[in-house]
This record gives structure tokens, sequence and C-alpha cells, in this order.
């Protein structure tokens, strides 16, 4: 009976400790899609671009160099707290899906093409304090953690996934179009662009890409948003051939320095060379940076910020 006893209460004891933490998944890891309360900020192992090192870290630590990677110095507290609540909202969504590990054999990396951008040495004080109040706070829907997209400048207005990132599942019902007061705050020389694309540069994006279409002649939309501006679909011509891309893969494949967004306000076909005149930077789908920062000045919380960009997500603490 003693013995029997000691196995129930074994038993207990893991069940104690299966609670608190988790359980590993099939690639090793504690996180998981459904919303997990831990007893306090987990341990993440880091994978640092830089030199190759794999690190471990506390993961409201690693937060902190996220918003000094993400966000520019001297902001404001509350610009910055909503910041922490996106990020750790995308740090655990992204973890539940096995993050870094068949990359790096870790949580997450501090490459922004992996994961998000991460400056330890940019961390200020206001930084600290503004992951410290927000702690353990995460955005979610229907006890899972969101996808929680976010981008430098929305153009004023964000947009859905499926058009803002040619998203290919269905579209996340969290997602919700929205007006941003970023053009009350933001230099315009940083809200507008213009660049300009060489048949150079179409070769060798389009060689990438594994698509010829010889020598680019023309760049035309053929799609845009139901909610913007944004050219969802494009026409490329070249004098071998033609492809139809969407605005998302376009944005991507022919880099963020010369396609800053798909919102796209003039195109002018030149001989060998096409310009491209636009607005904000980013896919413009979820919280809009400069946005938060023009709401934090409008004395709004971080809890008001984040739920502006996701009104049909609840904040959710879950340490």
């Amino acid at each position: 009976m003693k013995h029997l006893r000691s196995l129930l209460l074994v038993g207990l004891v893991g069940m104690m400790l299966f609670s608190l933490t988790g359980c590993p998944g099939k690639e090793g890891t504690l996180f998981k899609s459904y919303v997990t309360r831990f007893g306090k900020p987990p341990k993440i192992s880091v994978y640092l671009k830089e030199s190759g090192k794999k690190v471990e870290m506390d993961l409201e630590e690693y937060l902190v160099g996220v918003v000094a990677g993400e966000m520019k110095p001297g902001w404001s507290l509350n610009a910055y707290a909503a910041q922490a609540i996106i990020a750790r909202t995308f740090t655990m969504e992204f973890l539940s899906r096995g993050g870094t590990r068949k990359l790096h054999g870790t949580d997450i990396s501090n490459d922004e093409n992996e994961a998000q951008n991460y400056n330890a040495a940019a961390i200020t004080p206001i930084m600290r304090k503004a992951v410290e109040m927000t702690k353990g706070q995460v955005l979610t829907y229907k006890e899972k953690y969101i996808k929680a997209w976010y981008g430098t400048i929305c153009g004023g207005h964000t947009t859905y996934a499926k058009e803002g990132l040619a998203y290919p599942g269905q579209e996340p019902p969290y997602i919700t179009p929205v007006k941003c007061p970023e053009e009350k705050v933001i230099p315009k020389e940083e809200l507008f662009w213009d660049s300009t694309l060489t048949t150079a540069d179409a070769t060798s994006a389009l060689k990438a890409m594994n698509k010829n279409i010889g020598n680019l002649q023309k760049i035309e939309v053929t799609k845009r948003s139901k909610t913007t501006y944004r050219a969802t679909e494009l026409r490329l011509t070249g004098d071998q051939g033609n492809l139809i891309m969407a605005g998302a893969d376009f944005r991507i494949n022919f880099g963020p320095e010369k396609v800053r967004s798909i919102w796209l306000l003039d195109i002018e076909n030149k001989p060998n060379a096409v310009k491209l005149s636009g607005r904000g930077f980013g896919h413009g789908v979820g919280l809009c940076q400069w946005g938060a920062y023009a709401l934090a000045k409008q004395g709004r919380s971080p809890k008001e910020i984040v739920k502006h960009y996701y009104p049909k997500a609840h904040l959710s603490k879950v340490w």
C-alpha cells in the first residue's frame, strides 16, 4: 500500500510539473499553439547570426532586444510597450510551430529574415521598462496565440494578410484592416518613396525565382486591394514573355530596398527601367509601428494601441 501511495505521489508531482512547464512536442519544444500558462518566463535558446553562437536567455530579456531592434530610439514608453506585447505574441506563436529548430537547433534566431530584428546594443532603460510593464501579456483568439504581424509604415491603412502577405491559408478571423494615424507624426520622406528598377534588377530577381521573360519592358497593376490602393497582382512583360505575380511576392523577390511596399501610387515604364512611386514600408498587416507611436503620443495605453490594430483579439497574461 505504501508502495502504491508512493507511485501515486510521484505521478501527482509529475502531473503538476507537466502543467507548469508543458510537454515537449516532436521538435522538442515546450511551446504549443494553444495558450499555456507558465509560472515564470520560460528560458529560450537563441541562435546569434553574427557569431554563430547559441545562447540561452529569459524570453523577456530576448524581447527587450527585439524592441530595441524593431523600434526607433527616443520613442515613448507606451509605443515600446505595445511593441513588446506584439513581439511577445509573435514569439510564442512562432515557437509553437517549432521556431528555428530545424535551421539552427534553437528555439529562435536573432536574424530578422528568420524571426525578428534583435539589437542588444540599442537597449535603453525605457525599453526595459516597457517590457517589464507588459510582462507575460500576449494577444490571443479563441485561446490560441494570434499570428502577430507588424510592420514599419502601413501607409495610413492596414490590410488583410492575403493582400499584404499573399498569405496562402484562410484569412485569419482576427485580422481587421483599420485606419492608422501615422501620417500625423511621420516625416513625408519616410511615408512616400520612389525607386527605379533597371532591366538588370529585374533579370536578377526573376532568375532567383527561376523565371525568364527576357528583358523587362513593362510593369502594370492588374488587381488592387479592396481596402487600400495596394497592388495585389501585377503583370510583368518582357521581350520573351510575361508573368503574373502577387504583389506581396513582387515586393519580397524584388527586395524592400527597391519595392518598399505594394501601395503603388504610380508606375512609369521607361526604356531599360521602370520607375515606381508609393507610400508605406512593409506588408501593412497588423500593428503599424509608426501608427503605434502616433497613438502613444495621443495618450493611448499599450492595450488600446494593440487593440486598435487587432480589435478582435483578447489580451491574455501567460506568466
